[in-house]
């Protein structure tokens, strides 16, 4: 009987599992899914997940519990547990469900139940924070077991990715790997030698690693605070007492503009606030569009349309942000340059952090042989640019941006030899 390991790329907006065949030594397929789970607003019909997600979610008028990103409510020990259809769910809970997903498809290709797999985790979940990442991880390795895994190890998910661009070089090389996802960026520098791919013994090959808990997501979150949340009410005035007109409280906005607190936005004492405010602001037009955002569960659909604009901008000079639904209307032009400066303190910090991981671990630039970068977020514009320029000398490689790390994981079999 074949004997197969699964490398897992657990990602804050999509998840990948690669079939390692243990005996050819080779990936026999590898499955991707959106890290999404969707549960039917009739609870007899229960929950959904990846692409089937959006589609069951768009077919129930948004009307259920659209849950994305869930990735970044793993470090979050103030996130204990959210109730759906009157059930508890907590962060291992939600994370086993798409894990699952990926297993049953993997399962069904190879037609065993592998309980063995190679689980690829940022090299820091929350900034440094050692509390945090071993919360994180724990949860992670709960949900493993919970949706069927018994057999599991970690492995830092740009060493994953190293681990795959290594099957493409002829010789050996020192190479800055960059893995820029949703929820992190991070960084590895290590060798890697075509001659040592199958070698059980890689520990002496790992320089340095490091990263920052900034993604994709943040350039969203950034972009929809000073783009989107004043289609929402950001400005609007409202009248405390006769006479007296303020504006609406800022900090009201920014649970809509980070998908980890925007999933569990339904309190009524808030909901309650902003019907105060809305009344108050003489029923503001914009502010409505809060009320729609939050009742419609809309909030997936307004950030797809982040997304497709930030995608467009990675092959055009200006692309449109454009979201009508429900009443709510936006349409405004985003030129590239004016997107790269709102995310321009996102891009500095992602820069000094790369300077500080260089500086922290004795790095010479001039000694990198080679550049790999991987993750969606690698594609942005300014990310490329930030790269071309410390690094001029060195060419930028990159493999598929969505399956590269699963890939490598799966390669991280030598990890069970300890």
């Amino acid at each position: 009987m074949k004997q197969y390991l699964y490398g897992i790329d657990f990602g804050t907006t999509n998840s990948a599992l690669a079939i390692f065949d243990e005996e050819s030594r080779e990936i026999t397929h590898t499955i991707i899914i959106p890290s999404l789970i969707y549960f039917h607003q009739n609870v007899a019909e229960g929950h959904v997940v990846g692409e089937a997600a959006v589609a069951a979610y768009l077919s129930d008028n948004m009307k259920g519990r659209f849950i994305k990103s869930v990735k970044q409510v793993l470090s979050r020990s103030s996130f204990t547990e959210t109730r759906i259809h009157n059930k508890r769910y907590n962060a291992s809970d939600l994370v086993a469900i798409i894990l699952k997903e990926l297993k049953d498809r993997a399962d069904q290709l190879t037609g065993q139940y592998c309980q063995k797999a190679v689980i690829g985790r940022p090299v820091f979940f929350d900034d440094d924070d050692v509390q945090k990442d071993t919360l994180a991880q724990t949860r992670l390795q709960k949900a493993a077991v919970l949706a069927g895994f018994t057999n599991i190890r970690f492995q830092f998910e740009p060493i994953g990715a190293a681990f795959a661009y290594e099957k493409s070089l002829v010789k050996k090389e020192k190479v800055l790997v960059a893995d820029l996802g949703g929820g992190t960026t991070d960084f590895t520098y290590l060798v890697l030698d075509p001659e040592k791919a199958n070698s059980n013994d890689r520990k002496s090959d790992m320089m340095a690693n490091g990263g920052i808990y900034i993604g994709g997501d943040s350039f969203d979150s950034t972009f929809m605070w000073e783009k989107g949340t004043p289609y929402f009410g950001k400005n609007s005035k409202y009248e405390a007492t006769p006479g007296k007109v303020l504006t609406v409280p800022v900090s009201l906005f920014a649970n809509i503009c980070s998908w980890e607190q925007m999933n569990f936005f339904n309190g009524l004492r808030i909901k309650k606030d902003i019907e105060d405010y809305y009344y108050f602001s003489g029923n503001d037009r914009k502010f409505k569009n809060l009320i729609t955002l939050i009742d419609n569960n809309l909030g997936y659909s307004v950030f797809q349309s982040i997304e497709q604009m930030k995608i467009r901008l990675t092959e055009k000079n200006e692309a449109s942000f454009r979201y009508h639904q429900s009443g709510i209307d936006i349409d405004e032009n985003i030129s590239l340059a004016e997107y790269e400066n709102i995310i321009s303190k996102d891009i500095e910090r992602i820069a000094n952090y790369l300077e500080s991981f260089l500086q922290k671990n004795n790095i010479d630039p001039k000694d990198i042989d080679s550049l790999f970068l991987t993750g969606g977020t690698s594609m942005v514009s300014s990310i490329q640019s930030l790269f071309r320029k410390k690094f001029p000398h060195v060419k930028l490689n990159s493999g598929d941006n969505f399956k590269s790390v699963a890939k490598g994981l799966a390669y991280s079999g030598y990890l069970f030899e300890n």
